[in-house]
């Protein structure tokens, strides 16, 4: 029985070194286990000091965790030196099966998610590989021609960049001229030139966060209520990033407690299953609920009044 579990966590922690390409379902189907097996099996890697990052629905383990830091510093290429040999494969013709292979290779081994989509064209590539080299040394750049159809022009921008998203389609900038921070799409990008000035507005940055609703926003909420059974299936089916944040308090009471960018999401939920849900927090959470309920009223007795007198008028 042992050996089993030793053989799944041998193969998770295989498939995890392969950058980021696989969701939590697609692990739980490769390895064979739960999603709450996998929850377990990830915290035990954190554990034991395996640097875990989530990209998305995606997990990896950084490659200068310190087990792999031992086992491969005398066999591997630095981060500078992969980047530039697997530029060179880039620009081979994709009929050869070796350099395609060998580009696989590289970018499961290496954690650039800067090169990890095969489909990217030359050009984005090199604006994303621009991008990423900013980040690591927060340098500012300069997004040269950028189309942008809210205003319909296309200008420079001079921005910060702090986090490549959805797949290195899009960049996470903080934007001086405006004082926002600002999503910006590569696809739009003319070329990306990296300047010498280093950020000045570190503190300003903010990372765009997606709930588990799909609701996103610059600041997270956390919302707290026990859940009987009925919302805790429902819950668990039809949102199941929901999952690791459930602890069970008895066969039949569930306890959430889920950061959320908009009380939207949650409040639908929770008002569609209200005679199944306490809720503890936090105030804001209360308050939205407690106005949603007040407005159901008065729309229901304004509807009942409306009702009664036109019955009366009948009459």
């Amino acid at each position: 029985m042992r050996n089993d579990k030793l053989e799944k966590e041998l193969e998770l922690l295989l498939l995890l070194t392969e950058n980021r390409s696989l969701t939590l379902k697609q692990l739980c189907e490769k390895v064979g286990v739960s999603r709450r097996t996998l929850y377990y099996y990830l915290e035990f890697f954190r554990d034991t000091g395996f640097k875990l990052e989530k990209y998305g629905n995606c997990y990896s383990i950084n490659r200068e965790s310190k087990f792999f830091g031992r086992l491969t510093e005398r066999i591997s290429f630095t981060e500078e030196e992969a980047i530039v040999i697997r530029r060179l494969l880039g620009k081979v013709a994709k009929r050869n099966a070796l350099v395609e292979t060998l580009k696989r290779k590289i970018d499961k081994f290496y954690d650039f998610g800067i090169l990890a989509d095969y489909n990217t064209d030359e050009h984005a590539a090199q604006n994303i590989n621009k991008l990423h080299e900013a980040i690591k040394y927060e340098l500012k750049v300069v997004l040269r021609n950028y189309s942008s159809p809210h205003s319909s022009t296309t200008r420079d921008r001079l921005v910060e960049p702090f986090m490549l998203m959805d797949g290195n389609c899009e960049a996470r900038c903080f934007e001086p001229a405006s004082g926002m921070n600002k999503t910006f799409k590569v696809a739009r990008m003319g070329e990306v030139e990296i300047l010498d000035d280093p950020w000045q507005f570190k503190d300003q940055h903010r990372q765009m966060f997606t709930d588990a609703f799909m609701f996103s926003g610059e600041k997270t909420m956390t919302v707290e209520m026990v859940l009987g059974q009925l919302s805790h299936n429902i819950l668990t089916e039809e949102y199941p990033k929901t999952i690791s944040h459930i602890t069970k308090i008895d066969n039949s009471h569930w306890l959430l407690q889920l950061k959320v960018c908009s009380y939207i999401g949650i409040g639908r939920f929770v008002l569609g299953l209200l005679d199944d849900i306490e809720i503890k927090g936090d105030e804001g959470f209360r308050e939205y609920i407690n106005g949603k309920l007040q407005t159901f009223n008065t729309l229901y007795n304004t509807a009942a009044q409306v009702s009664a007198g036109k019955d009366s008028e009948q009459s």
